[in-house]
């Protein structure tokens, strides 16, 4: 058994993709028994550019230490498996579409009167209740609608694209094992299960704290016309950079914003944050760049006058010097004098990176199928019970018999089911 946090929790996942999965792997590094339903057919994930049969690069990526099962989850005898299995577990993890729990007979009403102490966590795209309740949607399709992929404003020609990796996705995950976890010491307490909902909208908007914050005394004379100007705007046909531009109008970016931005130096590019006056201060002092924003008495101002055109030349002016040095000399440099900055890498550069080493963010195991694998590890640690990566993605099915032979079945049950095409 696993000794992390949550060896000893029995956890049944119904998800696939991304954001269940990926919840399911959190819960697996913190010790929880995962056991995974798929289909026969195995999820969509695993024949995304399969690298071998049934085996691609995604699945492995997010489902390591879990148990498999393929079921044909839409037979009675199925449903049999799964209410005996869910009287002795700890969590049902499921981001099915809208509907398809219900359909399958592992919706919350059905389980948690097998098992009154069922943490039972959904993921949805919209939510359970209002007009998008019962639309599927993928993080493309949230990330538009959330505004995310406005913000970034990438195109490709004049459309707007996605922001790659589908961070809407990934921070459900995390934010659906947090909810989990919070749910199982509610429990510890009180005794009760309960139901978790979890949404890709509601992660999408809550990582947009500052932009989705609505201040009476400043926002009412700008959002409504703004809004107004983008209603005609999109009626006009207008291109994504103009409606754009009609949203920076009424919030514009501050104008000569030297100190948190990325660079190109001589050999590379180098990303730069300081975000306090004293940082500040340590950028003039280490690049020797002069910002009339600062008085002679200390203070700081915005925008002083003629800023809209100082501030520009501020940025070329810091452009220009920083394509003068290399990024590992602009690195040194601020290092010593303490500001925060750094090269910008391609993720594959951070393979046996010494920092990723060291802090036991890369794990290495053998999958039976794919061979020797290098993974990302467990993103946090905790120094009683350390999180540790069990073992590698199931092959499809892999644990079957296992976890059936645990829900009672014997040897001849076992076979039958098979024989009938309920399990792989």
């Amino acid at each position: 058994m696993a000794s992390g946090p949550l060896a000893g929790v029995k956890v049944l996942e119904f998800s696939q993709i991304i954001a269940g999965p990926f919840c399911g792997m959190h819960l697996a590094d913190m010790g929880a028994e995962v056991t995974k339903f798929e289909p026969i057919a195995g999820e969509p994930w695993r024949l995304m550019v399969e690298l071998v049969p049934k085996e691609s690069r995604t699945f492995a990526s997010l489902n390591r230490g879990k148990r498999g099962v393929a079921m044909d989850m839409s037979r009675p005898e199925a449903h049999e498996v799964i209410h005996r299995l869910v009287k002795e577990a700890d969590v049902v993890l499921i981001n099915y579409r809208p509907g398809v729990a219900e359909s399958l007979g592992i919706d919350y009403a059905t389980l948690s009167k097998l098992n009154p102490r069922l943490i039972y966590c959904e993921n949805t795209a919209f939510g359970k209740k209002g007009p998008l309740a019962r639309r599927g949607g993928y993080d493309i399709v949230v990330q538009a609608l959330t505004g995310l992929m406005a913000g970034e404003a990438k195109l490709d020609g004049d459309v707007p694209t996605y922001v790659y990796p589908a961070i809407g996705d990934y921070a459900t995950g995390i934010q659906m094992s947090n909810a989990i976890c919070a749910a199982l010491y509610a429990r510890e307490k009180n005794g009760k299960g309960q139901r978790i909902d979890c949404t890709l909208m509601g992660s999408a908007i809550a990582m947009q704290t500052s932009q989705f914050t609505w201040l009476d005394a400043f926002d009412s004379e700008v959002i409504p016309p703004m809004l107004d100007e983008l209603k005609q705007a999109r009626s006009e046909m207008k291109s994504f950079t103009e409606q754009v531009g009609v949203q920076k109008k009424y919030r514009p970016a501050a104008a000569g914003n030297i100190y948190y931005r990325v660079y190109q130096t001589r050999d590379g590019f180098i990303a730069m944050g300081a975000l306090s006056h004293a940082l500040r201060l340590k950028v003039l002092a280490a690049t020797g760049l002069k910002d009339p924003r600062f008085q002679p008495d200390g203070s700081f101002v915005m925008a002083p006058e003629g800023w809209d055109v100082r501030g520009p030349e501020l940025v070329q002016e810091a452009e220009a010097l920083f394509r003068t040095k290399t990024t590992e000399e602009w690195g040194q440099l601020f290092e010593k004098h303490g500001v925060p900055a750094g090269p910008l890498y391609f993720i594959e550069e951070l393979f046996d990176h010494p920092q990723t080493l060291a802090n036991g963010l890369q794990v290495e195991m053998d999958h039976p199928l794919l061979g020797p694998m290098k993974l990302v590890g467990p993103p946090f640690q905790m120094s009683e019970t350390p999180l540790a990566a069990q073992f590698p993605s199931p092959m499809l099915g892999e644990h079957t018999d296992t976890v059936l032979g645990e829900a009672g079945y014997d040897e001849a049950a076992i076979g039958a089911l098979r024989e009938s095409g309920v399990i792989l």
